[in-house]
């Protein structure tokens, strides 16, 4: 098979975090690329400019490659799968069920289109993040359809929401699952252009390059959860876990990545990964204890704050008012995939508490989210301060940047309560204090 040294033709099935991002990023490296998805709803969005996620720098990416000429977006998959030389899944596998599976029906889906639809020889890369076994599996659907070769790539991401244009321009690692030579020197002048100053390809076989990414996941999810039982055992000996935390980030051997305790974690990756791994380790026998241990203590993390409010409240929270800052599981994106605040306003909500939310991007979708019951009990509001307004506590679950350094004493004069509980860890407490304010944060 021939290709161009520079240009390739370059085919993208799904138009979420993963799919939109490297659509956008390929053909801004001068691919031609063609973006597919299903949902013609969402493609007509996109050709209005309105992109279906907010995610920082994407935006304007995809306007000036769609004005390029460079980037087209489709609603046929059999359209995407007769112009790439490349054909990239970026489907979603959601959990399915109970026990935690993973989803693949739309990814064997995607799969069966490709294979009735090849034209001539191509790469088929799976960019989802799938249970070990996946390629093989993607191989025998697209084999039932077709004659034509092709070959089966396992090429997972390690995108971060809020930093995934950056991430995918300037990565730290690229995993590339296949051992067809061929296909390996493809794949590689393919991502060489993001790797000028330090070849950070790493090639290897497509289930050890699966199970990478469940094993990178879980591996952080872990760090997250160990800190996060640590900050509770200092609130209960009295020490303060931000101390602890530089004293364990200092160490070469640990390091300072993932050991800022607060709420939880939540998102499209870690919780349904960690699912999907725990799965698979069930599926041959291996339990994965430390894994398993992440997944509950993260989830009983999401109600630390919960904890401390009820707590605190003389008379408990039914009938008070509560202000919430930062509704998304994380900054810079409007993702409310497993966040924990649909837990903590669910938990106070039910306990007959109102409550007063507020985030830059995430509302909509917070409330959408919610369910009519629970929704009743909330007013989203369009400015920080205006949550605080006759709050008997002020709960900040997600740190936005906006939240960093707020005008104390403005919301000392809106509350009913001066009461802050940092979830995030990001407030002086002494500073504070200081002002008049009762403050609780994680750990300290």
């Amino acid at each position: 098979m021939q290709y161009p040294r520079r240009l390739m033709k370059i085919s993208v099935i799904g138009t979420g975090y993963v799919g939109l991002v490297a659509a956008a990023v390929f053909a801004d490296y001068g691919n031609d690329v063609l973006c597919a998805d299903i949902d013609a709803a969402k493609i007509e969005a996109i050709r209005r400019g309105k992109l279906p996620i907010f995610e920082p720098g994407l935006e304007p990416l995809v306007e000036h490659n769609v004005a390029a000429g460079r980037l087209r977006f489709t609603t046929s998959n059999a359209e995407a799968a007769v112009h790439g030389d490349v054909i990239f899944m970026a489907v979603g596998t959601p959990t399915l069920g109970s026990d935690g599976a993973a989803d693949l029906s739309y990814l064997y889906q995607a799969a069966a289109e490709i294979g009735r639809n090849l034209s001539r020889h191509a790469i088929i890369v799976d960019k989802s993040t799938v249970p070990v076994g996946t390629a093989e599996r993607i191989t025998r659907i697209i084999s039932e359809q077709t004659q034509l070769p092709f070959v089966v790539v396992s090429n997972p991401e390690f995108l971060k929401e809020g930093a995934a244009v950056d991430d995918f321009m300037h990565p730290d690692r690229i995993i590339i699952g296949t051992t067809d030579e061929p296909t390996r020197q493809v794949m590689h002048r393919l991502y060489q252009p993001f790797c000028r100053t330090n070849d950070r390809i790493l090639f290897m076989d497509a289930r050890s390059a699966e199970l990478t990414k469940y094993a990178c996941n879980a591996y952080l999810a872990a760090r997250i959860s160990f800190m996060n039982d640590m900050a509770n055992l200092a609130d209960s000996v009295g020490a303060d876990i931000e101390l602890v935390r530089r004293g364990m980030g200092s160490d070469p051997r640990i390091g300072n990545k993932f050991l800022y305790p607060g709420v939880g974690y939540g998102g499209s990756c870690f919780p349904k990964d960690i699912r999907a791994l725990l799965t698979t380790a069930r599926e041959h026998g291996h339990s994965l204890d430390i894994v398993a241990s992440a997944e509950r203590i993260n989830e009983a993390q999401k109600l630390v704050l919960v904890r401390k409010l009820r707590k605190q409240c003389e008379g408990g929270v039914n009938g008070k008012t509560f202000g919430v800052w930062g509704l998304t599981f994380k900054p810079n994106t409007d993702d409310i995939r497993e966040a924990p605040a649909l837990k903590i306003v669910r938990t106070l909500a039910g306990d007959g508490a109102r409550l007063r939310l507020h985030d830059p991007e995430g509302g909509p979708q917070f409330m959408a989210a919610l369910g009519d019951t629970t929704a009743s009990a909330c007013t989203l509001v369009h400015d920080p301060y205006e949550a605080a307004e006759g709050a008997h506590a002020l709960l900040l679950v997600t740190e936005w940047r906006e939240y960093r350094s707020p005008d104390f004493e403005r919301l000392k004069q809106l509350m009913a309560r001066p009461a802050l509980f940092d979830g995030r860890n990001q407030w002086d407490r002494e500073h504070v204090e200081g002002l008049g304010f009762f403050y609780t944060g994680i750990g300290r």
